[in-house]
């Protein structure tokens, strides 16, 4: 089990009862990692779902929604590979505004 704090940025947090920042405890099979937290994330976060298309494309993060893993972004750190550890933050904002 890994506690984390998860953040939803860029209007983001509309699909997540407009709550920017959540606590989360995530488990899984040996390390937990991203992949685990974003499959929790759409299987027990997102309410509506006809939202969970906003937030996951093709069984990964929307592209326009920038990741970042301790204010760095999630490519470099492995995305969905990287194994979280208590007290990482990690963070979702949308790029993508309407208007």
């Amino acid at each position: 089990m890994v506690n984390v704090k998860v953040e939803f940025l860029g209007g983001l947090d509309v699909i997540f009862g407009k709550q920017r920042t959540h606590k989360v405890s995530v488990s899984g099979n040996g390390d937990v990692t991203v992949g685990n937290l974003i499959d929790y994330i759409v299987d027990n976060m997102i309410k509506n779902p006809r939202d969970k298309e906003v937030f996951i494309e093709n069984d990964t993060i929307r592209p326009g929604i920038l990741t970042l893993i301790n204010d760095t972004d999630w490519e470099l750190e492995g995305e969905k590979e990287y194994v979280l550890e208590d007290g990482d933050i990690v963070s979702f904002t949308s790029t993508l505004h309407g208007g």
